[in-house]
């Protein structure tokens, strides 16, 4: 057996591989995972101008997981003048066109706090991307998209609302174009990157309050129980140390493979220094969570072997 190995992915252009989302690619017969390609070798000016401007890297699995090849960026999202920024994708399969919903942010920014939409684009082969719109999720400042359909049909978005306490809101559609918003769906302490799934029997959101991952449990996806983080403590692999950061969830029966980031060269309750190299750099990683006892439990340090996902799609 092949043993996943730790890093799973580092991008090999920025070194900046962070938010991953990781989906089924029909017609090549792979997985893909998709994304933000953080400018880790732009100059060391102390600012964060160099997590704007930045692309959706892709890269690809043909053995279940266990390696990983840098194929390119996502084509076509840009549409307008100058240089622009593409956050946290979050790619889904209607069984006939894959949809992206994307932050985007107009330009580079110094600081932290600039303007952000959501934009939805599809395509007919995961490389090449079309703009449908642009959200109007009753804020300017939205990014973090999640996307599942619902049992009852339609769909529901979960993002992150900075004009909202930095929190969880929600939007349904009937048909993955129309948005309507819904309100607040998780307002405890502030996070971004939640992650919806279905384990067990209930529904899970996963949401990144930088200090690892908060799990919340549901049986209706509207009232969310509150339980431990995850990943909140360092790992004993290479480049897993610190807490993990806005993940993606891939369902394999009683399983679900939690594809997260880290930024392996800050140490934990020292302070940061964006100017740095290392302190910039960010690696992929995977670690299995199940349940038990009606809690989502993970283990970061266990081994796994490949494939974790299904060579011949979900």
């Amino acid at each position: 057996m092949t043993e996943i190995p730790k890093p799973l992915f580092r991008d090999p252009i920025h070194d900046g591989a962070a938010d991953p989302t990781v989906i089924w690619n029909r017609a090549a017969g792979e997985w893909w995972m998709f994304y933000t390609n953080r400018r880790v070798l732009a100059p060391p000016i102390d600012d964060v101008s160099w997590v704007f401007g930045t692309d959706i890297g892709i890269a690809a699995s043909a053995d279940g997981g266990a390696t990983w090849v840098y194929r390119g960026i996502a084509e076509g999202l840009e549409t307008g003048w100058g240089r622009n920024t593409f956050w946290a994708p979050e790619v889904i399969d209607d069984g006939e066109t894959y949809h992206m919903y994307v932050s985007y942010i107009e330009g580079v920014h110094p600081d932290w706090g600039a303007e952000g939409l959501i934009r939805h684009y599809t395509s007919a082969d995961l490389a090449h991307w079309e703009l449908q719109s642009t959200l109007d999720l009753d804020s300017r400042h939205v990014i973090d998209a999640c996307v599942v359909p619902l049992p009852e049909g339609g769909w529901r978005m979960w993002y992150k609302d900075d004009d909202h306490g930095t929190h969880t809101y929600r939007a349904d559609s009937p048909d993955l174009y129309r948005w309507t918003p819904g309100g607040a769906a998780v307002e405890n302490l502030p996070h971004e990157g939640p992650n919806v799934f279905a384990l067990g029997g209930s529904y899970w959101m996963l949401t990144d309050e930088w200090a690892g991952l908060r799990v919340h449990r549901s049986t209706d996806l509207r009232a969310w129980e509150t339980q431990e983080r995850l990943l909140a403590e360092s790992g004993a692999g290479e480049d897993d140390g610190g807490n993990g950061l806005h993940a993606d969830v891939v369902v394999v029966g009683d399983d679900a493979f939690v594809f997260y980031f880290t930024h392996p060269g800050r140490v934990p309750g020292a302070p940061t220094d964006d100017s740095h190299y290392e302190q910039r750099r960010t690696s992929i990683q995977v670690a299995r969570a199940h349940v038990v006892d009606g809690r989502l439990v993970c283990d970061r340090n266990e081994v796994l072997t490949a494939p974790i996902l299904p060579l011949a799609g979900p």
